[in-house]
């Protein structure tokens, strides 16, 4: 009978534009998704030309045996981080600035790392609206400012509404998107012999392992690392494992490795117009609707990291709809004045910020556990705990070291020295006892403490 006035405290939130999807709360056991629905939204992910593009400037520097390699290489480094902080996700069913409260970061850290998590977002978000915009202007004519506007509404409207209305957009696009680019790489290959193509030359400078290997993994870190926006709506670990191996299979062995192919046939990294010339008008709509499938997961785990800053800095639980068009429309404008091409530098600094995040949360929920026992204890009811600590200074050490040394070590890959500098040190002094936690906060808004009673407020579909 007590959840009676909880729901009442959190009923009027049903009124608001779009759903919270759970982003201060547990997603409910009841509320996930099955297998399938969950797969497509993974391989929805691999489903862009940019990584055809990838495939063939790596393939213009390197044969195709050791591209297979730099590929591989990249794919286990992303596919081990996606599962070790995936499945913590999973378990817990909390987002990753939800999950450094009580995994590494305390509350007030956890706004640290979920505002350096929704500036890179909305900003990539942005970067990729702007590459959009001009991409189409290309295409079909019109100014892209034009088209950064209408591609920046439509994500942002599919965004408020959540999970649910993602994965039915993803079920549609991705289908539709590797169909004709079967379609369209069967029609241009089979002029032409596979085996000449697998055992020729590098057509330009060689690109070497470590480089292309960075470009492989590095590129994809960040959405590693926040990979629990979306597998909190996983039902099993075993489903998180196949869902996230299946898509490293297609994102970089199928199509990767294709555009290796592609790039070695026409000498040049400018493979796109391959896939849009041969599939016509129908193919660049599935391109751009593909797009936009992959943008708007940078504008979903934006919106989530704003929600949990807001909520520690200045203690107001704000809807997660009405966060998402205040970032959507941010970032739709910057990018139709072009403001965020210049961003990118600042973008990238901020990509090799992130994976020490990914380390911390791996090394204290895998390894030192001492920080998550809480989560332990509450993950049956489905409730958070009702303290969480307030700061773990080590913690924000070890973040800046780890990115000092991302940033400012040349050798190997930068997101990956940078992750792996963030376990090793959270790892050996946590397990000495040298990162402690300091000072407790409760959680002061009733929101948090009301998680069962969310499934019967707020409107998140099931599978």
């Amino acid at each position: 009978m007590a959840a009676t006035p909880q729901a009442e405290t959190v009923a009027p939130e049903t009124k608001a534009i779009g759903s919270d999807d759970y982003a201060l709360s547990r997603v409910p056991r009841d509320k996930r998704f099955g297998f399938w629905s969950m797969l497509l939204q993974w391989l929805a992910q691999s489903g862009s030309i940019s990584q055809f593009t990838l495939g063939a400037t790596i393939g213009v520097g390197m044969t195709f045996g050791d591209a297979f390699l730099a590929f591989t290489l990249g794919a286990v480094i992303l596919e081990i981080v996606i599962f070790a902080i995936g499945l913590a996700g999973m378990r817990e069913g909390l987002a990753t600035p939800m999950l450094t409260r009580w995994v590494g970061f305390g509350r007030n850290g956890s706004a640290l790392v979920s505002f350096v998590i929704a500036v890179s977002l909305v900003g990539w978000f942005g970067v990729q609206n702007t590459i959009f915009g001009n991409s189409v202007s290309a295409l079909v004519g019109g100014p892209s400012w034009m088209w950064c506007v209408l591609a920046g509404i439509a994500i942002t409207a599919l965004v408020i509404f959540g999970f649910k209305y993602m994965a039915v957009f993803a079920k549609i696009v991705t289908p539709l998107f590797f169909a004709m680019v079967a379609w369209s790489i069967v029609s241009t290959l089979k002029d032409h012999s596979l085996s000449e193509l697998i055992h020729s030359p590098p057509p330009g400078q060689t690109i070497p392992l470590a480089v292309a290997a960075t470009a492989i993994a590095g590129g994809y870190m960040t959405g590693a690392i926040v990979s629990p926006e979306m597998t909190r709506y996983n039902r099993k670990g075993s489903h998180v494992f196949l869902q996230s191996a299946s898509s490293m299979i297609l994102s970089e062995y199928i199509v990767g490795l294709t555009g290796v192919l592609l790039g070695h046939l026409v000498k040049s990294n400018e493979v796109s117009h391959i896939v849009l010339s041969t599939s016509g008008a129908f193919g660049v709509i599935v391109v751009l609707m593909s797009t936009a499938k992959i943008n708007d997961w940078n504008l979903y785990g934006s919106s989530l990291g704003v929600v949990n800053f807001f909520q520690v800095v200045f203690g107001k639980r704000i809807h997660r709809g009405a966060v998402t068009i205040v970032l959507g429309i941010a970032g739709t404008v910057l990018s139709a004045v072009g403001i965020m091409t210049h961003f990118t530098e600042f973008l990238s600094i901020l990509g090799v910020a992130i994976p020490p995040i990914g380390g911390i949360i791996v090394a204290e929920y895998w390894v030192v556990k001492k920080m998550r026992k809480p989560l332990d204890e509450t993950r049956e009811s489905e409730t958070l705990p009702r303290t969480s600590p307030t700061w773990v200074p080590m913690s924000i050490a070890i973040w800046i070291a780890a990115f000092c040394v991302g940033k400012f070590y040349d050798g190997g890959i930068p997101a990956l020295n940078s992750l792996a500098t963030a376990f090793i040190l959270y790892s050996v002094l946590g397990l000495l006892g040298w990162v402690k936690p300091y000072g407790t906060s409760t959680l002061d808004d009733e929101d948090d403490t009301a998680a069962p009673a969310a499934p019967a407020t707020t409107p998140v579909g099931a599978a």
